[in-house]
C-alpha cells in the first residue's frame, strides 16, 4: 500500500512511525513532513492547506490509503476532496470538523443535545463583549471561535486581561478571521483530562487518557501554547468517571453529530474538566492532539494502521484495541520565545538521548540543512518516554532531554509533577 500523511509535526511523526510497521505498507509519502519524518517516508514540499496540491500529489502517487493530521486541512475538507477522487482517508469530513474549526458550533451541539460544558455567551461586537467581560465573575474565559494553533484561548485573571484578549481577538485580528466571533465562558475548575477516542461514527473506543501542560512555563504560569508536555494515563481518570464520560459525554457527541448529519469519523479529542460538579467538556478537537499523541500512541499494542481503515469502513467493532498497562511521560523542547517570536536554524545536537531506554524522540519542527538536523517551528521535539510507571517514565523523559541541545532550547521541568 502507498500511504500518504499529510502535515509536519510532531504527531504526524508518531502516526508515520507507527503506521510503518505494518507489513501492508510498502511506500510512505508525507506532505510536508519534516526532518524526522524523512527518515521514514518520502518528503516533499506541499503544504498542509495546500488542498489542490495535496489531491494533485495523490492522484500522481498512486495513493492508496491517506491520513488527514491537522485541524485547518481537515476544516478545509481534504478528507472530501481525496475521498472524490477514490482515495481512502483517516480523518472527518469538513462538515463534521466544524466541532473544532467553530467553537459556537461545538457549544450549541453541547446545549441542544444537553452535553455537560460550561455556561457561555457568544459575541461578535466589541462593545457587547466589554460590557459582559466588566460585569461578571473571575476568572474567566475567553475563546477565539475558529482555529488558533492553540492560542486562541485565553484564561483572564481579571478585567484587564479580559479587555486585552477582546481586543486582541476583535480589534486587533490576532488570529485572523478566527477571532471575528468570540466566546466567554466560565472557567471550570478541577483536574483536567484528555481522552482521544477512535469512533466510525457507531462505535466509540477511547485511547488512554492523559494529562496535557499547555501553559507556557513551570508551575502553569504563561501564555497557552499548543503543548508543553502530557503524561499518560491521567492518574485523575478513574474506571467510574470513564462510565460516566462514554455514557453522558462521548456517546451522545457521536449521537447528536449523526442527527445532526455530521456523522464524525476518524479521531475525536474530547478536553474535559472533572469539576465538582462532574466531568465537564472543554473543547472538543477533530484530530489526535499534539503532543498527546506522542505520548499515547506508543502505548498502544493493536496496529495503528489497521485501526485506522477500520474506522474509514464503519467496522471498527470488529478491532480489539488494546493498550500497554504502562505509562508515558512526554516533554516538549522547545525555541526560546514560543508561542511569540522565536529564531530558527540552529543546529540540533541528539548526543545518546535516543539511548536512554523507553525514550522515542519525535521530531515537530524541525528540517534537514546542510544535511543536518536544524529547528524550523515553536515546538521542536517531544521527547516521550514508557515505563512500568509514572515517576520512571518521567526520569527517563528528562534524562534524555538533558542530553540534548541548540541554541534557546527550553522546557518545562514539571512535566507530571502534580500527578505524582
Amino acid at each position: 500500500m502507498n500511504i500518504l500523511i499529510i502535515g509536519g509535526g510532531g504527531r504526524e511523526h508518531v502516526i508515520t512511525k507507527y503506521i510503518a510497521r505494518n507489513p501492508k505498507v510498502s511506500k510512505i509519502y508525507a506532505l510536508p513532513g519534516n526532518g524526522g519524518i524523512s527518515n521514514l517516508a518520502e518528503c516533499a514540499s506541499i503544504s498542509a492547506e495546500d488542498i489542490g496540491g495535496i489531491v494533485s500529489f495523490a492522484k500522481s502517487h498512486a495513493i492508496d490509503f491517506a491520513v488527514v493530521a491537522p485541524d485547518d486541512p481537515l476544516a478545509l475538507g481534504a478528507v472530501d476532496r481525496l475521498e472524490e477522487i477514490g482515495i481512502k482517508c483517516f480523518g472527518p469530513t469538513q462538515k463534521a470538523a466544524q466541532i473544532e474549526s467553530s467553537k459556537v458550533f461545538a457549544k450549541s451541539l453541547m446545549t441542544k443535545y444537553h452535553i455537560p460544558t460550561a455556561k457561555f455567551e457568544v459575541f461578535t461586537e466589541i462593545d457587547k463583549a466589554l460590557s459582559y467581560a466588566a460585569l461578571n465573575d473571575y476568572p474567566m474565559v475567553i475563546k477565539a471561535d475558529g482555529l488558533a494553533k492553540g492560542k486562541g484561548v485565553t484564561v483572564a485573571e481579571n478585567f484587564q486581561q479580559a479587555r486585552e484578549a477582546i481586543m486582541s481577538c476583535m480589534r486587533d485580528k490576532s488570529f485572523g478571521a478566527s477571532g471575528e466571533r468570540i466566546i466567554i465562558e466560565e472557567c471550570l475548575k478541577g483536574p483536567e483530562v484528555t481522552v482521544l477516542a477512535f469512533t466510525d461514527g457507531k462505535t466509540v473506543v477511547p485511547m488512554m487518557s492523559s494529562m496535557d501542560h499547555k501553559r507556557a512555563y513551570d508551575g502553569n504560569k504563561g501564555p497557552n501554547t499548543g503543548g508543553m508536555g502530557v503524561i499518560a494515563p491521567n492518574p485523575f481518570y478513574t474506571p467510574e468517571i470513564a462510565d460516566f464520560c462514554m455514557k453522558r459525554i462521548f456517546l451522545p457527541t457521536i449521537e447528536a453529530m449523526n442527527k445532526e448529519g455530521r456523522t464524525f469519523k476518524g479521531c475525536l479529542y474530547f478536553g474535559l474538566m472533572l469539576t465538582n460538579d462532574g466531568p465537564k467538556v472543554i473543547e472538543y478537537n477533530c484530530r489526535f492532539g499534539d503532543p498527546e499523541a506522542e505520548a499515547v500512541l506508543p502505548l498502544m499494542e493493536t496496529d495503528l494502521l489497521d485501526v485506522m481503515m477500520a474506522v474509514r469502513d464503519e467496522r471498527l467493532a470488529e478491532i480489539p484495541v488494546k493498550f500497554r498497562d504502562a505509562s508515558s511521560c512526554c516533554v516538549v523542547c522547545a525555541s526560546s520565545g514560543y508561542p511569540a517570536k522565536y529564531l530558527t536554524g540552529y543546529t540540533i545536537d541528539f548526543g545518546d538521548a535516543e539511548a536512554v531506554e523507553g525514550v522515542e524522540i519525535f521530531h515537530a519542527g524541525t528540517k534537514i540543512a546542510d544535511g543536518k538536523i536544524v529547528t524550523s517551528g515553536g515546538r521542536v521535539l517531544a521527547v516521550n518516554a514508557v515505563a512500568d510507571d509514572l515517576a520512571t517514565a518521567r526520569d527517563k523523559a528528562y534524562e534524555a532531554v538533558g542530553k540534548i541541545t541548540f541554541e534557546g532550547m527550553r522546557y518545562r521541568s514539571d512535566i507530571g509533577a502534580s500527578a505524582l
